[in-house]
């Protein structure tokens, strides 16, 4: 430490100091700071004051995990939590905490919270909100507490129901690793430390795939390539908990990944436990809320049979059935009054769950049948019907049993995509699915309040599931967003709301690869209460909201008829061996094909968007300066329009995206901005504008976000017009077609090409020929001087014009000029523009043709891009004059018949 004395503030040094004496914490342990013996010397004043040190006794493990090195460390931070440790995978640490209530823990659950957070501290980020600091939970840190209370949930001991609290932050992130898995892997340590009663450990990773190849551990980047997001949470012998997203993986390639995933898993355990035997606390002896053998016995001799009852009736709905249980539990209650049995009052609703448990345990494995009558495998009446709401750009109604899911698909524009603004992963999403699970659809009352975590759960799940059919954004630059309204609950509402989204979105004419169809397959097992291992099973398919409640897993399976595309696996027991998770995924195969079968015949490919409901998307380039007098000041003018159309506009990156409702409000945007920017001339393209002034050889129109354009004489009407203020006035709208640019860059324009054609008297050369129809003009383009052949190329919009230089060098190159310099140059008295006659080919050039007009005459007709016409010498052909060479030299234009 350096001198007092020697600090560069004035003032401290004029403080008369007294040597202090301080404590130091090490291990636990106070200890006095070692102070000068009498031996020694005074210090002056100038010399430094010599203090304590805080020491901390440290901990940690290092290890490695599919080619990343792994650290745990506890007791640097966070000393005073009951668990406390801190991994770390390269750049990235994530702090996890566990802390337990002191009560004595009367209840009959377990009030397990997780928390999880990511503070834009994490990568050295103010938050971008009004008080610069975090609010509420998003969605993905919901997700991820969810990630980790379900693998760590199961492992807690049989009536243990004391207050525990997870806090897992995010302390740094260099943006390579996600840190959700190691958050989970960080809780299992910190438990492990804790004097909390937990059968841990666990260890949890995540598999990715490459190209056929399987990484562990993959970075940000290779996630993004692979085609698989496997999340795997196990013990050492058994599975606890699977989230999977895929891009249509098969059952086959999903067991490999999970064979894999689980040996990777346990590399975690072991330096959780050596961690623990150095720095863990012993296990506290917590009261556990067991219910007696005697009072389990009295309450099972008065429930049992009445519930077989209920049990064994497959006419029972679901409220009926609930009814008839809830009575058999106010019976039991009132014996129980009757007889002033306390402690059998206090645990009757706990008893007469176990009761019923045991009891459909019972009937599904001995006798194979289920609560509503149905086989094993067997799945529930469907319902489909997809453009239910036709107002609505695309809906559908599912129902699988008594589950009944009502979705809806909103296309937007590509600036309404949801910001994201967690440390990893995108920035945004264009593709959204909120699922909305109301008190109306279980018959109950309730309030809606905000994000639920078991919502945002179940609607990501769907969300997963749909998104690997979804076409690419380059093909299909929509944000889409689907609801998932549920309507009636009895069991697998996320899958319904998965099948109900998929016939959504083809209802909106989205075009998706294929149907996804979903459904949960349940678990029903017996075990030998001395050692846990599992001694008999039977799988369920397609399980109600009952079988979830009493049986021991939900296997949500979510795919299309080529692969899984998401999974999510939540168990009640302490486990289930991976071989039976593996044996669930053919059951839910056959379920699903059962369920694709029925979608299909209610919509199997994506509808037409001609409709008048279907949003139409247009995407312009336009330069920063046009863009800026679109939008206006703060934006004054895009608003404007906006709010007079209907239509939305949103700016990128130099590119106008205009989302609208329908053509016709399309076209009114476009109206609106091509009078203000003004869009790429086009030869043959039509265009409003106004008439500013008029000369005596034609009129000057605005047009195209003010731009000037002649409109001569001749192009006034399809009949002789002696004065231009006959025919239009100033300040008159017209729709006008560009017909071509003279040398100097002028716009030609002409009002009698948009106006209908007369039957008119044909000039005396062309009187053999039929009335010409007049082609939709072509466009000059300018070409590299390596010839090509006819026909060769593609046609395109965009008008460049040659100048008079150009064209003089393109005559040369060609030889018409020295074709035409034995003949005089052409009598302007005897062709004009506009004449139309015929003529004959005299000779066939690299760029064009000359032409025989007659009486001594040759003119030019020079080959149009994207034509694919053959000429023949003396073949006659119907022209029209278009325009004079600097030479005098007419140059003709072909009239299609």
């Amino acid at each position: 430490m350096a001198p007092v004395a020697s600090k560069a503030n004035p003032l401290l040094s004029s403080i008369p100091w007294r040597r202090i004496t301080l404590r130091t914490i090490c291990s636990g342990r106070i200890a006095q700071a070692p102070s000068p013996s009498p031996a020694e010397p005074s210090v002056a004043d100038s010399e430094a004051v010599v203090t304590g040190k805080k020491i901390l006794e440290t901990f940690s493990e290092e290890f490695e995990i599919g080619s990343r090195k792994i650290t745990l460390e506890t007791g640097k931070i966070a000393r005073f939590a009951n668990g406390a440790v801190v991994l770390g995978m390269e750049e990235t640490k994530v702090l996890s905490t566990v802390a337990s209530a002191k009560s004595d823990g009367a209840r009959d659950f377990l009030p397990l919270t997780v928390d999880y957070q990511e503070k834009q501290f994490a990568q050295g980020v103010i938050p971008n909100t009004f008080m610069r600091r975090e609010g509420a939970p998003k969605e993905r840190e919901l997700l991820c507490g969810r990630l980790i209370d379900r693998p760590i949930r199961p492992l807690f001991p049989l009536g243990f129901y004391h207050e525990v609290q997870v806090m897992a932050s995010v302390l740094s992130s260099d943006g390579k690793q996600d840190p959700d898995v190691m958050a989970a892997n960080a809780t299992s340590a910190a438990l492990m430390l804790s004097d909390i009663p937990w059968g841990g450990p666990i260890g949890v990773i995540r598999v990715g795939r490459i190209s056929g190849q399987f990484i562990v551990n993959p970075s940000m980047d290779e996630l993004n390539l692979s085609d698989l997001n496997l999340v795997y949470a196990c013990t050492r012998d058994k599975t606890l908990m699977i989230d999977v997203q895929a891009r249509e993986i098969s059952e086959k390639d999903l067991k490999a990944a999970l064979r894999l995933a689980h040996p990777e898993a346990v590399k975690y355990m072991e330096p959780q436990i050596r961690l623990a035997a150095k720095a863990g606390k012993e296990k506290k002896e917590y009261k556990l809320s067991m219910v007696s053998e005697e009072t389990y016995e009295k309450i099972r001799s008065m429930a049992e049979a009445p519930i077989e009852a209920v049990f064994t009736d497959p006419t029972y709905g679901k409220f009926a059935r609930g009814e008839a249980l809830d009575n058999i539990t106010q019976d039991v209650k009132k014996k129980l009054e009757e007889e002033c049995d306390e402690e059998g009052l206090k645990v009757l609703s706990k008893t007469v769950d176990t009761v019923r448990k045991k009891v459909v345990r019972k009937r599904i494995i001995g006798d194979g049948l289920r609560v509503d009558g149905r086989r094993l495998d067997e799945v529930r009446p469907l319902y489909c019907e997809a453009g239910n709401l036709p107002v609505l750009h695309g809906s559908s109604i599912f129902s699988r049993g008594d589950t009944q899911v009502l979705c809806t698909v909103t296309l937007g524009a590509p600036a309404e995509a949801q910001r994201l603004e967690s440390l990893v992963g995108p920035p945004s999403k264009r593709f959204m699915l909120h699922y909305s699970f109301p008190p109306f659809c279980i018959n109950e009352v309730g309030k809606r309040v905000g994000l639920n975590r078991r919502e945002v759960g179940h609607g990501t799940l769907a969300e997963k599931a749909l998104l690997a059919v979804l076409p690419p954004e380059d093909d299909f630059p929509y944000t889409v967003r689907v609801n998932a309204e549920v309507m009636a609950s009895d069991g697998s509402t996320s899958m319904a709301s998965v099948c109900a989204g998929s016939m959504a979105l083809m209802d909106a004419g989205i075009p998706l690869r294929e149907h996804v169809a979903g459904l949960s397959v349940g678990l029903v097992s017996e075990t030998d209460p001395s050692t846990g291992e599992i001694t008999d099973y039977r799988v369920l398919t397609d399980i109600l909201g009952l079988e979830d409640h009493l049986g021991d897993m939900d296997f949500k399976i979510a795919g299309t008829r080529n692969g899984i595309t998401a999974i999510q696996l939540d168990i009640k027991p302490a486990g289930i061996p991976l071989d039976i998770i593996c044996e669930c995924l053919e059951p839910a195969l056959k379920g699903r094909l059962q369920i694709l079968d029925h979608m299909d015949r209610e919509i199997n490919v994506p509808r037409s968007q001609d409709g008048r409901n279907s949003p139409r998307i247009l995407t312009l380039r336009y330069s920063n300066d046009a863009i800026r007098r679109l939008i206006g000041p703060l934006g004054a003018l895009k608003t404007k329009i906006e709010e007079q159309t209907g239509g939305r506009i949103s700016v990128s990156d130099g590119l106008l995206t205009i989302v609208a409702k329908n053509q016709s409000v399309l076209d009114k945007v476009m109206e609106k901005i091509d009078f203000i920017v003004g869009r790429e001339i086009e030869k043959g393209g039509v265009y409003k504008g106004v008439v500013t002034s008029i000369k005596e050889y034609g009129a000057f129109v605005e047009f195209n976000g003010g731009q000037q354009g002649l409109l001569h004489i001749s192009e006034l009407s399809h009949e002789p017009v002696s004065r231009v203020s006959d025919v239009v006035s100033v300040g008159q709208v017209l729709n006008v077609m560009c017909i071509g640019l003279d040398v100097r860059g002028n716009v030609n324009l002409s009002l009698k090409a948009n106006l209908p054609r007369p039957e008119s008297k044909t000039t005396p050369a062309a009187r053999e020929s039929v009335d010409p129809v007049q082609q939709k003009p072509k466009v000059w383009k300018q070409e590299n001087k390596v010839d090509q052949p006819m026909g060769s190329g593609e046609g395109l919009s965009s008008v460049v014009i040659r100048s008079a230089a150009e064209c003089d060098e393109e005559e040369k190159s060609a030889g018409v000029n020295q074709n035409s310099k034995a003949k005089a140059p052409v009598d302007a008295t005897k062709l004009k523009l506009g004449m139309e006659l015929t003529a004959k080919v005299h000779q066939i050039r690299a760029h064009g043709l000359v032409l025989d007009l007659g009486g001594g005459i040759r003119g030019m007709y020079r080959f149009e891009t994207g034509s694919r016409r053959e000429f023949q010498v003396g073949e006659e052909l119907q022209v029209k004059c278009s325009s004079f060479s600097s030479k005098g030299i007419p140059v003709m234009s072909l009239i299609q018949h």
